[in-house]
């Protein structure tokens, strides 16, 4: 049986919504720390503000490349992943150039991928397909494609596309990549029973804003030690 603390490691704490305030991004680098989350997920610009308000945690910060549509030029996406590393983040989505993938050209995804893996200098690259808008052959390809170009995970989607997590895309992407290369669900990650269901298939990080919800409904069911939000607030 999993720990709060188990459920905790594997969610990145989503703040990505354009119209968020400067003072909700601050709740929520605070509600991430006392989750003791992995991480939390934020717009380019509040990368510096995250790695101030995170110091000393251990929570990490990530943002997002090339979001949400994936179709900036691979020379925008590599200067922005070097500038997101130099202001302190330690993980970066990438979202692939999904028209590139739907129109089978592999040389340019794989092509484009790699530059911001080497843009992000060690950093792990979480790269988003956006299934959503793929089908089941664009998937493996993509899959396969952020393989050979150094990726560390495979991500679902943004959040801001028609569809999110699924759990045949999530079987799909599992079995389309070697174990060296982790797999990531993001929108619709909801529930407590979604996350595990996700996770019995060898999902390992969550994108997620429902983040309390997920963490206090697994205090209470497993009984962990760890605080609940009424305990923490």
């Amino acid at each position: 049986m999993p720990t709060v603390a188990d459920i905790a490691a594997m969610i990145d704490h989503s703040l990505l919504r354009p119209e968020l305030t400067t003072t909700e991004v601050e709740e929520g680098c605070a509600l991430a720390a006392r989750y003791e989350v992995v991480s939390v997920c934020v717009r380019p610009c509040d990368v510096p503000l995250a790695v101030s308000l995170l110091s000393g945690t251990g929570v990490l910060v990530g943002t997002v490349v090339a979001f949400p549509h994936g179709s900036s030029a691979t020379a925008g996406k590599v200067a922005d992943t070097r500038l997101a590393v130099e202001q302190g983040a330690a993980e970066i989505d990438m979202v692939l150039a999904i028209g590139r993938l739907r129109s089978n050209d592999m040389a340019y995804v794989e092509d484009d991928i790699r530059a911001v893996v080497t843009a992000a200098s060690g950093a792990p690259v979480k790269v988003i397909l956006e299934n959503a808008y793929l089908t089941g052959d664009e998937i493996v390809a993509g899959c396969r494609a952020a393989e050979r170009a150094g990726a560390a995970y495979v991500k679902t989607s943004t959040g801001f596309a028609p569809g999110g997590a699924t759990l045949d895309d999530l079987r799909l992407m599992r079995a389309s990549v070697s174990p060296a290369v982790r797999v990531k669900a993001a929108g619709g990650v909801r529930t407590l029973d979604t996350l595990l269901a996700m996770a019995d298939l060898g999902v390992t990080r969550f994108g997620a804003t429902a983040t309390a919800t997920i963490l206090d409904d697994a205090a209470n069911r497993f009984g962990d030690t760890a605080a609940t939000a009424a305990e923490i607030g």
